[in-house]
């Protein structure tokens, strides 16, 4: 079998993802994603990766690996990484079609039958076209398209009844981000008593309500200095919040920077989808600078990469949360890494995204009920784009050879 084609696919409404098809002569194609940077990553997979990936074996798929990075842009998540991880989510599942067997099989099989979710309170449109974390990409202030406006509802509206319809669901943790506004005006360097009194606010009023039934997650996207994380971190520990976790308080450019917050706070810090490669990883876990380890397939190096990182957290005796903020594919692949590795403890989900939007992009996603998420046994990341996606009037299509 050989590679004879990719294939990227970008669609001006939902304009941060990147699909990305690779065809072979066996009739067999395999289908990846990335998330930010579209046509950059496109550009890049079709000048740079295309060349060298055309005419290869897909079954190599460590061989490719190590072949396909060029000699810069080999760590971190930039472009190359991107583009990388999306080509690698697709072998995969070409390699799981080839054989008639699910990822989640390939990779040692399933540890579990099921995994805990938890709910990312994000609406409909979030981080839908724009890019960054910032205001302007939230979504918020428009006519709801559905039930799952979570992000309005923990912002403007009532964070306890929110965390009580998530209880109804059987979903038993949720996250939210309402310090980032605070972040965004001062670059991270510090933070007032009454911006932390309003942003403690949504916490406060999920314990008030449904009390420590629902886990909480805070999001911190990087965006602090280490002092202002910091204080953050003490506002919850002088009061009875208790959060699960605090994710990504520092970016991990720095990884001392970000072990001074963990070795500074009696929470458990979680971090980094912001990381990439095993290396990444690696240097993190060497400081034990994280308590769970967060890792989005889309961006890290693909399912090859995330494999190898939730076997290195395991060595290290720490949990793996894979992250889903993005799009339907890479939060498959991110469930069949959830389900074949020991360590899992919990899984990310937007239900305003799996309910919502996913569905209108591909078919065969993970089935989330009672808290939970499970795959089916179809051969593969079983999922696939939607019929006629590629021909949609919004679609810019790219094929380099034959698909």
């Amino acid at each position: 079998m050989k590679v004879t084609g990719i294939e990227t696919i970008q669609l001006e409404e939902f304009g941060n993802i990147l699909f990305v098809q690779v065809a072979t002569d066996a009739g067999i194609t395999g289908l990846g994603e990335t998330f930010f940077g579209a046509p950059e990553v496109a550009a890049y997979l079709h000048e740079t990766v295309a060349p060298k990936l055309v005419g290869e074996d897909p079954a190599r798929i460590d061989r490719l690996r190590t072949a396909l990075p060029g000699y810069v842009g080999t760590k971190g998540t930039g472009v190359e990484r991107r583009g990388l991880s999306a080509v690698d989510m697709a072998l995969w599942d070409i390699k799981g079609k080839h054989l008639g067997a699910p990822v989640y099989d390939l990779l040692g099989g399933a540890s579990h039958d099921r995994v805990r979710v938890y709910n990312t309170c994000a609406g409909y449109r979030y981080v839908r076209k724009t890019v960054g974390q910032a205001r302007a990409n939230w979504g918020v202030g428009t006519d709801a398209i559905g039930p799952y406006e979570d992000l309005d509802a923990w912002l403007t509206g009532d964070a306890g009844v929110l965390a009580e319809s998530l209880l109804a669901m059987g979903i038993t943790g949720m996250k939210m981000w309402p310090f980032d506004e605070a972040a965004y005006r001062t670059n991270g360097t510090s933070i007032t008593p009454a911006e932390l009194d309003v942003a403690m606010r949504p916490f406060r009023r999920v314990r008030e309500v449904v009390g420590h039934r629902m886990d909480l997650m805070v999001e911190l996207h990087g965006l602090w200095q280490v002092p202002a994380a910091l204080q953050i971190a003490q506002a919850f520990e002088r009061e009875d919040i208790r959060p699960f976790w605090i994710e990504d308080p520092v970016r991990p450019d720095d990884i001392a920077a970000l072990a001074r917050f963990a070795h500074g706070t009696r929470l458990p810090t979680t971090a980094s989808e912001l990381l990439g490669n095993r290396g990444g990883f690696r240097e993190l876990l060497e400081a034990r600078a994280a308590s769970y380890v967060m890792l989005d397939l889309g961006w890290c190096g693909g399912i090859s990469e995330g494999k190898a990182i939730a076997t290195l957290a395991e060595s290290f005796g720490l949990p793996i949360a894979p992250h889903d903020c993005t799009g339907p594919v890479t939060w498959a692949a991110g469930c069949h890494l959830s389900l074949n590795a020991p360590n899992t403890l919990i899984q990310e989900v937007v239900r305003a995204f799996y309910t919502g939007w996913y569905t209108e992009l591909v078919t065969g996603l993970p089935v989330v009920a009672d808290g939970h998420v499970t795959l089916s046994d179809a051969p593969g990341l079983g999922t696939a784009l939607v019929p006629g996606l590629a021909g949609r009037s919004d679609a810019t299509v790219r094929r380099t050879g034959t698909m």
